[in-house]
């Protein structure tokens, strides 16, 4: 892709790359040493251990974005996080890995994973023309994609050849990576300037933010439809461990099967939507991959590994377009100004969903109810894009067109 050529932006994404690829394998460890110790209730507390932090890291870090240098908090988290993953090899090696220390690394993990989830998306409008947008978030997406493809498969061979504990080092070596990479970049990436309203007003805080997002349909409608949708994602990825140990029987093979089609599934979306135009029905293409791809999720009622498998691609293969798309929305649509705060606020609302899905499904697989948790994802997951396709049926979205744009003929009339 033509956006590849542009040398800032191709560090931003092979930094990402690297280190989603620790990351995928992390995963498969975590999640492989917890059932083994721990069951279904440890993969729930796993899950919203990795994920609930997320909110309270938001509401501290996402004025930070929007204050110093993303090039040094992206640095500085980078290694940070990198010395607290290699702590669990350091365990291990001691014969000392105990459950409460996966839990709390998992904790600091979720805590600072707001910086490179929102400052990334927040940073791709300095380094790429606004006609590239699309394409370099399809290629973030992508690179999600890629590594999750390659990195549980790395996961899964590395815990039958060195222990799962030691997967982990993968993922400390790609920190460091990524804190390199990122220093290479030209760009300052340094904190945007201040704007002030028209009475003089600094827009800081978070109080301008929430303003924005609530008056503008398009970001609270993405944010409020993708959290909802994110609960039966924290959710399915608690179910597929759980099917791999205690419907399939099998080793750590079968989990990484599972997550690599996934992930695969979402890398062919992402390409395809990447390369595809911005179109004034983006929130109409969003609502009716959403109803398709939680509709998806009850073809795996039956808990037959073929048929799961085909669901996963399928399911993957039609939400990442929604999640590129609704990317350039979000971009669009705020500030540059503010893009810190609201990148923050908005992933924050939509990853903390996460926690909420993985504890349901701990809860509900405990007592072995698969089926009524397929049936609670599916209406979470879908029943969003029934209200999407309601309300912009005949509201266009706009290039160009920010949320503080489109308020002020109202300003002025009033």
């Amino acid at each position: 892709m033509a956006v590849l050529r542009i040398a800032d932006y191709r560090l931003l994404w092979t930094a990402l790359t690297i280190n989603l690829l620790g990351d995928g394998a992390t995963y498969t460890a975590l999640a492989w040493i917890t059932v083994e110790r721990a069951g279904a209730g440890g993969l729930g507390v796993l899950g919203v251990c990795l994920t609930l932090p997320v909110i309270a890291g938001g509401a501290v870090i996402g004025p930070l974005l929007d204050r110093f240098s993303r090039r040094k908090l992206f640095i500085y988290d980078s290694v940070f996080r990198g010395v607290v993953v290699a702590l669990i090899p350091l365990a291990a090696a001691l014969d000392r890995l105990e459950m409460w220390q996966l839990y709390a690394v998992a904790l600091i993990y979720g805590l600072l994973k707001i910086i490179p989830l929102a400052g990334t998306p927040a940073v791709i409008p300095e380094l790429v023309p606004e006609t590239e947008l699309q394409a370099a978030f399809g290629l973030e997406s992508t690179a999600m994609g890629a590594a999750n493809i390659v990195g549980p498969a790395v996961g899964a061979l590395l815990i039958t050849l060195i222990g799962s504990s030691n997967v982990l080092l993968l993922d400390a070596a790609t920190y460091l990576v990524f804190a390199y990479l990122i220093s290479r970049i030209s760009a300052p990436l340094d904190r945007p300037a201040r704007v002030e309203d028209a009475d003089g007003k600094r827009r800081s805080g978070w109080a301008p933010v929430f303003d924005m997002i609530v008056h503008d349909k398009f970001l609270l409608l993405l944010t409020l439809s993708f959290a909802s949708f994110n609960i039966a994602v924290g959710a399915l990825l608690v179910a597929l461990p759980w099917l791999a140990k205690f419907e399939f029987d099998s080793g750590p093979g079968i989990l990484g099967l599972l997550l690599a089609v996934l992930a695969g599934a979402e890398l062919v979306g992402s390409l395809v939507s990447g390369a595809l135009k911005t179109s004034e029905k983006q929130m109409i293409r969003i609502g009716q991959l959403q109803i398709i791809t939680g509709g998806l999720l009850l073809l795996m009622v039956p808990r037959s590994l073929p048929v799961i498998v085909i669901a996963l691609l399928l399911n993957g293969i039609l939400s990442a377009p929604m999640t590129v798309l609704g990317g350039v929305v979000r971009m669009t649509r705020t500030p540059m100004q503010m893009r810190g705060r609201a990148m923050t606020l908005m992933r924050t609302t939509m990853a903390g969903a996460l926690p909420l899905g993985a504890a349901l499904a701990g809860i509900l697989l405990s007592g072995s109810h698969y089926t009524e948790l397929v049936v609670v994802m599916t209406i979470l997951a879908a029943t969003p894009g029934i209200f999407t396709l309601l309300i912009f049926r005949s509201i266009p979205f706009r290039l160009g067109v920010s949320a503080d744009v489109d308020r002020r003929p109202a300003a002025v009339e009033s």
